[in-house]
């Protein structure tokens, strides 16, 4: 399944956000995350992934630093600053909503048309 590029985008942020919840990381190994937990339908470039990590670098979410690898070269390791961890809070309400509309609509959650025709309305 091909994922639209302005779901991509709009989910980019409390995606990344979300992982670097779960400890410091670096740049691979966040593609890695992402592919894993969206069970490779999401296959992230660098392209897209870095310019997003410095645009939460300069907004305050996100601080960096450089540390060794066990490989030997140095990475820059990215970790979730407590403003970041304030949006990411944010983003998790806003998305909530997102999903219960998109739940009323699709599944006939309470308050959707699948409630509406089941009581006999239009």
């Amino acid at each position: 399944m091909r994922i639209g590029k302005d779901l991509v985008a709009a989910a980019a942020t409390p995606v990344v956000l979300g992982i670097l919840a779960e400890g410091d990381s670096y740049g691979y190994a966040i593609l890695q995350r992402i592919a894993e937990l969206s069970d490779g339908e999401l296959q992230w470039s660098d392209g897209m992934l870095y310019p997003l990590l410095h645009r939460l670098e300069r907004l305050g979410h996100v601080e960096s630093e450089w540390k060794q690898s066990d490989a030997g070269r140095p990475r820059k390791h990215y970790r979730l600053s407590a403003q970041g961890a304030a949006a990411l809070a944010d983003q998790r309400r806003q998305w909530a909503v997102v999903d219960g509309v998109l739940g009323k609509v699709w599944d006939g959650r309470p308050g959707g048309p699948g409630e509406r025709f089941a009581l006999g309305g239009a």
